[in-house]
C-alpha cells in the first residue's frame, strides 16, 4: 500500500506524540508536514530534523507551502476555537479529511472500537477527548447487553499531561464527553469530569466508569467488558482494568436516587481503569495523550486505506 501524505496542526504534547507514531509505526501514512504558531516549538524544531517541513505561521502558512497539495489528511491537535477557525478554511478542500483532537465536535465523534466504521466517509471526524476515547468503551460494552439509563465517568489525569490546549478546553471536554456517552455509548444520560492531579511524581492516568443499567446476569456485563477492554488493547497495549468489575442491585425496596435524572431499579456497574502511555514522545505516564493519539492514527490509517488508497478522492 502506497503510503497517504498527512500533516499536523499543532506542535505541543499531543501533536508531538502523533508526529512519533506517525513517523515510527505507521505503515499507511507518510508524514509530510508539521504547522504550528510558535517559533521556538520544540515539536517544529524536532519535526526539522526528522526531515519534516515544518511552519510557525499556522494554517494561513501552510496553504501555501507545496506539501499542502500533497496531504490528503490533516490532523488537528491544537484547540477547539482554532480548530473551529481551521475547519472554515479546509472545508472547501474536499480532497482533504481533517482528524480532530480537540473537543470542537463538529464532525461525527468516533471511538475506533465503538463506531469508526460509521463516521469514514465524513469530512470532519471528531475523536471526542481522551476521557472519552478511555470511557466510552466501556459504557458501550455495558449497552450492548442491557439498557443504560444513566453513564458517569471520571478522568484523572497527570497535572503535566495537561498542556495549554487542555486546560483551555476544561468546559468543552465535559460537554463534548459527556453528549458522546449519550450518542456513541448508548447511555440515557451521560455525565463527565476531569481531574489534574498534581501529584509529583506523576501519576498514571485513572478512569472511573459508572453506569445505571436494566437488571441482567452480572456475568454478562462483566464478559462483555473484557471483551471490551481486550479490542482497545490492540491499538492502547496500556490500557487495562485495575481490578474486577463491581455490581450492586437496587430493587423496588432500595432504588437509586440520581439527582436530576430520578429512581431506578437496576444495577450499578463500578469500572476502574488504567491508561500506561506508549511513551513515544512524552512519559509513561501520559496515557491520556497516548490514547488520544492512538485513536487518532487507528482511524487515519482506515480512512487511508478505504478512502485514498485507489486515489479515491
Amino acid at each position: 500500500m502506497t503510503k497517504i501524505p498527512c500533516a499536523i496542526i499543532g506542535s505541543g504534547n499531543i501533536g508531538c506524540d502523533l508526529m512519533f507514531k506517525v513517523l515510527k509505526t505507521s505503515q499507511a501514512l507518510e508524514l509530510v508536514a508539521m504547522v504550528g504558531i510558535d517559533p521556538h516549538s520544540d515539536g517544529l524544531e524536532r519535526a526539522r530534523k526528522m526531515g519534516v517541513a515544518a511552519t510557525s505561521g499556522g494554517l494561513s502558512a501552510f496553504l501555501e507551502m507545496p506539501e499542502f497539495d500533497r496531504v490528503r489528511i490533516i490532523f488537528d491537535a491544537t484547540s477547539a476555537k482554532a480548530h473551529m477557525a481551521h475547519n472554515e478554511v479546509l472545508k472547501t478542500h474536499l480532497d482533504k479529511t481533517l482528524i480532530d483532537l480537540t473537543p470542537a465536535a463538529i464532525g461525527p465523534y468516533t471511538v475506533p472500537v465503538v463506531n469508526m466504521g460509521d463516521t469514514l466517509n465524513a469530512q470532519n471526524v471528531n475523536m471526542v477527548t481522551c476521557g472519552g476515547q478511555a470511557t466510552i468503551p466501556i459504557v458501550a460494552a455495558v449497552s450492548r447487553v442491557a439498557e443504560v439509563y444513566y453513564a458517569e465517568i471520571v478522568a484523572s489525569i497527570a497535572s503535566k499531561s495537561a498542556g495549554p490546549g487542555t486546560r483551555a478546553n476544561i468546559d468543552e471536554f465535559t460537554q463534548t464527553t459527556a453528549r458522546a456517552i449519550e450518542s456513541i455509548g448508548g447511555a440515557g444520560r451521560g455525565k463527565a469530569i476531569i481531574v489534574l492531579n498534581p501529584a509529583d511524581p506523576p501519576l498514571l492516568m485513572r478512569d472511573t466508569v459508572y453506569t445505571f443499567s436494566r437488571t441482567v446476569d452480572e456475568e454478562k456485563i462483566a464478559r462483555s467488558i473484557d471483551e471490551m477492554v481486550a479490542a482497545v488493547q490492540e491499538y492502547v497495549p496500556g490500557y487495562r482494568l485495575k481490578q474486577k468489575v463491581q455490581f450492586e442491585r437496587f430493587g423496588s425496596n432500595n432504588k437509586q436516587k440520581i439527582p436530576g435524572y430520578g429512581e431506578f431499579e437496576g444495577i450499578k456497574t463500578s469500572v476502574f481503569l488504567e491508561v500506561e502511555g506508549a511513551a513515544h514522545y512524552l512519559p509513561a505516564y501520559a496515557g491520556n495523550l497516548d490514547i488520544m493519539t492512538s485513536a487518532a492514527l487507528g482511524t487515519a490509517e482506515k480512512i487511508a486505506e478505504l478512502k485514498y488508497s485507489e486515489g479515491v478522492r
